[in-house]
């Protein structure tokens, strides 16, 4: 495991039962993992959206005596020389280098590459594949469902709420879907949860990509795998999430048999149709 910040974070929320509320600020100081050690009660309760006295009751569940018994251990832990709001870089080299810092904690990530491996075999055995994204996710959705056409025979993808959300769901389980895969980024829209809590219901495994392995939709998936966003800019990047999707369509090929031969079968029709400029 690396050592990295947003690691070590990982590492101390684990096998604690957290509420909504504590998962939140645990999410939020994640998400700014360098500078978590240097943040004040009120800083941190600004930037999670909770009550300060929530803050004292997150360090509290965590086994500190208060906030500021966290805040130190925070700092005992943190890197050498780091010092709180500096940087050599300007705002967009800094939106850049967290999210190579995002990717560096995805390479963590995966250096147990079992949860990935079973997330693979369990989208590969389901005829059809349900694919939902909405919102802010459903670039990511509408990506893995792109190139994961190419090697698997039915994907479904479901990249818009409303009520026939629902329908869709039931019609991919009725023609044999076993499994739903779920991407999921703030903010996180009402209906997913809904739509993953009716996916289980009709008796889908869901496989969800998160920003967060706090994230709301957490206690609604049957195997969450995180791949934090980037939040430096006016609107969230997700390199990381990207990725993650791109490595479970890997593990998906790995496990189904015929993925090789659709690929060279789609070449030579691209070719003969002339899809692609040369």
């Amino acid at each position: 495991m690396s050592d990295s910040p947003a690691a070590r974070l990982q590492q101390l929320f684990e096998g604690h039962r957290l509420t909504p509320t504590q998962r939140r600020i645990a999410h939020s100081m994640v998400r700014r993992a360098a500078d978590a050690p240097f943040l004040s009660s009120v800083e941190l309760a600004e930037l999670a959206g909770v009550s300060q006295p929530s803050v004292t009751r997150f360090a509290v569940a965590l086994g500190f005596d208060g906030y500021p018994a966290l805040r130190r251990h925070l700092r005992e832990v943190a890197p050498a020389g780091r010092a709180a709001g500096t940087s050599e870089y300007n705002e967009y080299q800094q939106a850049v280098h967290a999210e190579l810092e995002n990717l560096r904690q995805l390479a963590d990530l995966l250096a147990d590459p079992g949860p990935v491996e079973r997330a693979g075999r369990v989208l590969a055995a389901s005829t059809p594949l349900p694919v939902l994204g909405l919102r802010a996710a459903s670039a990511q959705a509408t990506g893995f469902a792109y190139f994961a056409a190419k090697v698997h025979p039915d994907i479904r993808l479901l990249d818009e709420g409303g009520t026939m959300l629902a329908d869709r769901l039931d019609a991919a389980r009725r023609a044999g879907a076993s499994a739903l895969l779920c991407f999921a980024l703030p903010r996180h829209p009402k209906e997913v949860v809904e739509a993953l809590d009716h996916a289980r219901e009709a008796g889908l495994f869901v496989v969800t990509v998160a920003d967060s392995a706090f994230a709301p939709v957490a206690a609604h998936s049957d195997l969450l795998i995180p791949a934090a966003v980037g939040t430096g800019l006016a609107f969230d990047t997700a390199c990381a999430p990207m990725l993650l999707g791109r490595v479970l369509l890997e593990a998906m090929c790995d496990d189904l048999p015929d993925a090789q031969a659709r690929l060279e079968d789609f070449d030579v029709r691209a070719a003969a149709r002339g899809l692609f400029v040369e």
